[in-house]
């Protein structure tokens, strides 16, 4: 008989400081997105809300790892997809045809204006949804 054990929490260990840095780059993005929007969204409005919307993203991502339950995995899970689709689209058309993004985006060029922290973050979120799943013993 297989016995099937409970999946480890996402928000305890090494989850309370990934959390932390979703939570540290929900706010730079929804900071940054806000003011570029506020103040000069007719200049690069896709750029812009691709910005927005990479915070929306991370935000919705910390909170479901936060959640630890199996409605919060699910959203972690979308999430960090989302986001690891997200900057390797934006990334490779940031490279490929500078002229598409006329300012920044958090994704641009990989997250190059972060250190390239938006490229290792969703690798790290689906590696430790992965290593946190449920396993059959």
């Amino acid at each position: 008989m297989v016995e099937v054990r409970a999946p480890k929490r996402t928000n305890a260990g090494p989850g309370r400081l990934l959390i932390a840095v979703y939570l540290l780059f929900a706010i730079a993005a929804t900071s940054r997105a806000g003011l570029q929007i506020a103040t000069k969204f007719d200049e690069a409005p896709v750029a812009y809300l691709l910005s927005a919307l990479a915070a929306i993203i991370y935000i919705v991502a910390a909170v479901g790892l936060a959640r630890a339950g199996t409605a919060g995995r699910r959203v972690a899970l979308a999430c960090c997809s989302v986001e690891l689709a997200g900057v390797l689209g934006v990334g490779i058309l940031s490279v490929v045809d500078p002229e598409l993004f006329p300012d920044e985006t958090v994704w641009s060029q990989f997250g190059s204006g972060y250190g390239y922290i938006p490229l290792v973050l969703p690798v790290l979120g689906l590696l430790w949804l992965w290593r946190t799943r449920r396993d059959p013993s």
